[in-house]
């Protein structure tokens, strides 16, 4: 059994698709396909079953899948280890975190950890609040930033970085535009663009329109930060959105933020790891840099 046939193997698991598989690996298709087979003689089971174009794990695939994706996993981090003992400072920090933070949190701290690291590499992973959780049990991030913070996961420590204010966004000429404070029940009767399901900011928007005594009209809904920006601005509704997503974008049309007095709404951003397992020791560092960092930050 070769190592690149578990590569490969696992690669069109997760597509379930051998062209896709082989595109991704940049090999030719029956490269993958022969690797699969070979594969399959060895263990003297069959792994997928064709279904129309895509293939699907049979039940001793999805055995095999879990016990290939711990092999390389480990292999991954052994790797990384001896970078680690040759220089821990040429180490590749796995991190993620959700679209909204993106603009112009994530970039900001990695800029200032690079000034201190310059050799240090960063894989980065986006994601919705179940996927980053489940990525961290996988080890397939090492540390990701989050929002909310979890408070109680048995394979996960968290640790609340800064508890950031929303505001209510709304068209540059709507009614409110001008004020500087409203009550969260003066847009008990406007069109809400809100998050997607599964997006953390989604709930809390809801709750907090509910505390005010409403129940939020959707107009419109979208899966990008940019997204619910550019709508409200274009006049198709408001919304509620964290600061740190209403920087400005070159050329593109602002919605105007007002404070909202009653209720506060808030939302925490955490930093989350695997509480079973030691991270390498890059990661550790950037660790112990971020929590010195958010310290300052809400000391100033």
């Amino acid at each position: 059994m070769e190592l690149r046939q578990l590569y490969y193997f696992v690669k069109v698991a997760k597509k379930e698709h051998v062209t896709q598989a082989a595109e991704e690996l940049h090999v030719a298709q029956s490269a993958v396909s022969r690797q699969i087979h070979q594969l399959e003689e060895e263990l003297g089971v069959q792994l997928f079953l064709q279904k129309g174009r895509n293939v699907q794990l049979t039940p001793a695939g999805q055995l095999f899948l879990k016990r290939a994706e711990v092999i390389l996993g480990d292999l991954e981090r052994a790797v990384l280890e001896i970078h680690e003992f040759m220089d821990p400072y040429l180490g590749e920090i796995r991190l993620g975190f959700p679209h909204s933070l993106g603009i112009q949190l994530i970039p900001q701290v990695v800029s200032e950890f690079r000034k201190l690291h310059p050799n240090v590499k960063f894989k980065f992973k986006q994601g919705m609040y179940p996927s980053l959780i489940r990525e961290i049990v996988k080890g397939e991030v090492d540390i990701a930033f989050i929002s909310p913070c979890p408070q109680q996961h048995e394979q996960v420590i968290g640790e609340v970085l800064l508890t950031e204010e929303l505001y209510a966004v709304v068209p540059p000429n709507h009614i409110l535009a001008r004020e500087s404070t409203i009550r969260l029940d003066a847009l008990a009767n406007e069109k809400f663009v809100l998050f997607s399901e599964g997006y953390s900011l989604r709930p809390i928007v809801w709750e907090a329109c509910l505390e005010a005594g409403f129940t939020p009209e959707i107009g419109f809904e979208g899966e990008e930060t940019e997204t619910i920006r550019g709508l409200v601005a274009a006049g198709m509704g408001v919304s509620l959105l964290p600061e740190m997503a209403l920087y400005p974008a070159g050329g593109q049309l602002m919605p105007v933020k007002v404070k909202v007095t009653s209720p506060r709404v808030t939302r925490t951003i955490g930093l989350i790891r695997r509480s079973n397992q030691k991270m390498p020791l890059v990661a550790q560092v950037f660790h112990k840099f971020l929590l010195e960092f958010f310290k300052k930050r809400r000391e100033s």
